[in-house]
C-alpha cells in the first residue's frame, strides 16, 4: 500500500471533519427540545442565529478547500442549504421544537458565506 502525503492526509482528516460536523449538525436540529444535547448547546450562551450560521459556514467551507473539483465543492455547498431546509422543516416532528425562518435564512446565509468565502482561498490554501 503507498504511504500517504500530507496533502492527502490532511484532505482526508478534513473530510472526517466534515462528516462529524454534518452528524452534529443533523442530530442538533432533530433533537427534541428536552434532550441533553439540546440543554448542553443552550448552556453554552451562544445566538442561536450564530450557531445557525457559524454550522452551515463550516459545512459549505470545508468542501470547498478539500474537495478537487470547484464544481463539486460548489454541489455540496448548495445540497447543505438544501439539508438545512429540510433539517428545519424536520424541527416540526421534534417535540418542543419548531420551523424558524430565521434558522433558514442564518443557515443559508453561512452557505453562502462559507462558498464565497472558499473560492479564494482554493488558490492559497496548502490543503488543495
Amino acid at each position: 500500500m503507498a504511504k500517504m502525503t500530507l496533502l492527502q492526509w490532511r484532505r482526508r482528516w478534513l473530510h472526517w471533519v466534515w462528516w462529524c460536523a454534518l452528524c452534529l449538525v443533523i442530530a442538533g436540529q432533530l433533537s427534541p427540545a428536552t434532550s441533553p444535547l439540546m440543554r448542553a448547546v443552550g448552556a453554552l450562551d451562544i445566538n442561536d442565529k450564530a450557531m445557525h450560521f457559524g454550522a452551515y459556514l463550516l459545512l459549505s467551507l470545508l468542501p470547498m478547500i478539500t474537495l478537487e473539483s470547484r464544481r463539486r465543492a460548489m454541489v455540496t455547498g448548495v445540497l447543505m442549504a438544501l439539508l438545512g431546509v429540510a433539517l428545519e422543516g424536520g424541527q416540526s416532528f421534534s417535540p418542543g421544537r419548531d420551523v424558524s425562518l430565521g434558522d433558514i435564512m442564518a443557515n443559508n446565509l453561512g452557505v453562502i458565506c462559507g462558498l464565497l468565502a472558499g473560492l479564494p482561498l482554493r488558490s492559497r490554501l496548502i490543503i488543495i
